[in-house]
């Protein structure tokens, strides 16, 4: 204690008055100095237990504090009594239990990222594993043409495979990172599906699927055309894709007080019910996922939506086809 410059200030100004006291209480009489001397040797004393008390829960404190920094957050220092002391207890339990649950979430997203390296290396190497073979029977000069032509245009399909999934992890990487700039336009509905369609029109038409589009000419939002462009394909592609052969799908929007909807139905086979809860997870592939699907579009859809004060929601059952319902809200200040 003595080494602490402050305490050694204050020692020095009790011994001073008392010191002063001693001598005014002698000139006044032999019990008033007696009484005086016992007096400052008490506070005197006081002071030193106090002080010592208060080093040894600093202490305590510093020793707690290290336990933290070495990423042990199981103490607990809470104190129910006032004074410096209890409020810094609490004080540093509060930033503990901030810490560990920051610890906590890092723990998590070293896990997902783990899985998703997991699940990207995956997806990779089975096209890249096909290719190579494809590649090496391609190499033989006594290959049939028609192989020829069938291996290649099976190789130009896997390369697109990969370069969809290739974009879609970056877009997603930036939604990650919060480096996505998503413009803040006035959006017309109508005009969003019209762009939405258009990569589908040739797979409906391969499969002769009949298409309805209703919705108020005058419905808008606040949002990024070109992200919710792609939000909006990759859902209407999953309708295609598990929507039978000559089969409806549905398109109706409308703009309310709250917010603008967007409803995109289908009469296909459906998504069981075990699988709802988990269609917007990345890489999820539910029962009736085609074999080339890499469970990635309907995320991609979901960030995109969410990031701009959007929701998405599921209804479906077996063979009762599915429903997506899409809201933008109004953004209030």
């Amino acid at each position: 204690m003595l080494r602490n410059r402050e305490y050694r200030v204050l020692l020095l100004m009790m011994c001073l008055i008392s010191i002063v006291a001693v001598i005014i209480a002698a000139v006044i009489s032999p019990m008033t100095l007696v009484l005086t001397l016992i007096t400052s040797a008490l506070l005197i004393g006081c002071c030193l237990v106090f002080t010592r008390w208060r080093y040894r829960e600093i202490e305590k404190l510093s020793g707690y504090l290290r336990q933290i920094s070495g990423g042990d957050y199981s103490l607990d220092v809470r104190d129910n009594q006032e004074g410096e002391l209890s409020i810094l207890k609490n004080d540093i339990y509060k930033v503990t239990l901030m810490l560990s649950e920051q610890s906590s979430l890092l723990q998590q997203e070293k896990i997902e990222l783990t899985n998703a390296i997991s699940d990207i290396s995956h997806q990779l190497k089975t096209p890249l594993t096909s290719m190579t073979m494809m590649a090496d029977l391609l190499s033989n000069p006594e290959l049939p043409v028609e192989k020829r032509r069938e291996f290649t245009r099976n190789i130009r399909i896997q390369l697109e495979r990969i370069g969809w999934l290739v974009s879609s992890l970056l877009k997603f990487s930036k939604i990650d990172a919060g480096t996505a700039l998503f413009k803040h336009d006035q959006i017309v509905v109508k005009k969003l599906i019209q762009r939405a369609l258009e990569p589908v029109l040739i797979p409906m038409d391969i499969k002769e699927q009949k298409l309805s589009v209703i919705g108020e000419d005058n419905a808008t939002f606040i949002g990024d055309l070109n992200w919710t462009a792609e939000a909006m394909i990759n859902i209407l592609k999953n309708c295609v894709e598990h929507t039978h052969v000559g089969g409806e799908i549905n398109i109706s929007f409308s703009e309310n007080a709250l917010f603008t909807e967007i409803i995109v139905a289908d009469n296909g086979k459906g998504i069981p019910k075990e699988d709802i809860p988990y269609i917007f997870n990345r890489f999820y592939k539910g029962k009736n996922a085609s074999e080339d699907s890499v469970g990635i579009g309907l995320a991609l859809s979901h960030s995109i939506i969410t990031s701009q004060n959007g929701d998405i929601e599921v209804k479906s059952g077996k063979e009762k086809g599915t429903q997506f319902r899409i809201k933008f809200y109004k953004v209030t200040n």
